[in-house]
C-alpha cells in the first residue's frame, strides 16, 4: 500500500515536498515513481528512482526544479518541488514496480491514492 501526502496550496515560486510511505511490504528493492494528472489532461510521468538510487530520472518539464529521493529504511520516497508554476497544479501519484521501469505508467504495479498540489499565480 502506498500513501502519498504533502500536497497543498502554494504560490508560484514556492516549494513543497511530497512524501510517499509504503506499507504492507518491503519496497526497498522496488523502483519508485511520481506521476501527475492535471484537470482535463492525461496522467504523466514526473520522476522516478531505482531501488539502488543510481538511476533517478526526471521529466524535462520539471528538470532543474524537482528532485526525487528515497529512504529505504523508512520505506519512503520524496519529491522535492521548487520554483513551482501554476502549470504544476495536479494530483500527484506515487507508484512502485519491481521491474525497473522508470517512466512508463504501464510498468508500475502499485499506485497510491494521490495528493493534490495547487499552485496559484
Amino acid at each position: 500500500q502506498l500513501q502519498a501526502y504533502g500536497g497543498g496550496l502554494v504560490q508560484a515560486g514556492g516549494s513543497l515536498r511530497l512524501s510517499c510511505q509504503a506499507s504492507g511490504g518491503t519496497f526497498s528493492s522496488y523502483t519508485m515513481g511520481w506521476f501527475r494528472q492535471a484537470p482535463g489532461k492525461e496522467r504523466e510521468f514526473v520522476a522516478a528512482i531505482s531501488w539502488n538510487v543510481i538511476i533517478p530520472r526526471v521529466a524535462d518539464s520539471v528538470k532543474g526544479r524537482f528532485a526525487i529521493s528515497r529512504d529505504n529504511a523508512k520505506n519512503t520516497v520524496y519529491l522535492q518541488m521548487n520554483s513551482l508554476k501554476p502549470e504544476d497544479t495536479a494530483v500527484y501519484y506515487c507508484a512502485a514496480n519491481k521491474w525497473g521501469t522508470l517512466s512508463s505508467m504501464s510498468g508500475y504495479d502499485y499506485w497510491g491514492q494521490g495528493t493534490l498540489v495547487t499552485v496559484s499565480s
